[in-house]
């Protein structure tokens, strides 16, 4: 899965392939690597998901202008903004880990008692409001601000 459309090689067969090789100038030369931006990440999501922007910001919560400032790269999301991002563009958890790295902010870890919350909403197709739901009953901090 990449941002052209081709077949990508799982990152754990990737990371094989560079261990095992003899040297890093092989590695390079057969697999091409490169950096894989978030606004690359964000477009691939919306045309694997069929979304456009508008729907993203919609059902985020997060304002039209922010999304749009996030996709053509003149801001990076926060942590909270890039997981309602997630939600936003119906990722499951692998998708969301990936967007969340890429954004350069923590992934979410089953360790911490509101990302475990938020993992467990995600792997059981919760949106955003019943996230936010399940986050309030258990009296963590929501992702979208209460008013």
């Amino acid at each position: 899965m990449n941002a052209t459309g081709g077949e990508r090689r799982l990152t754990e067969e990737l990371l094989d392939r560079l261990l095992a090789s003899g040297s890093i100038d092989a590695y390079l030369d057969e697999e091409r690597p490169r950096d894989y931006r978030l606004v690359d990440y964000l477009k691939f999501l919306l045309d694997r998901h069929g979304f456009k922007r508008a729907d993203v910001a919609r059902a985020s919560g997060i304002n039209p202008t922010v999304v749009y400032d996030v996709f053509s790269g003149k801001s990076r999301p926060g942590r909270d903004h890039a997981i309602r991002l997630a939600f936003g563009l119906g990722c499951d958890l692998r998708e969301t880990q990936r967007l969340l790295r890429l954004a350069g902010v923590s992934e979410l870890w089953c360790r911490q008692r509101r990302d475990a919350i938020v993992i467990w909403c995600i792997t059981n197709g919760l949106g955003l409001a019943a996230t936010d739901d399940e986050l309030y009953r258990f009296d963590e901090p929501t992702l979208t601000p209460r008013d």
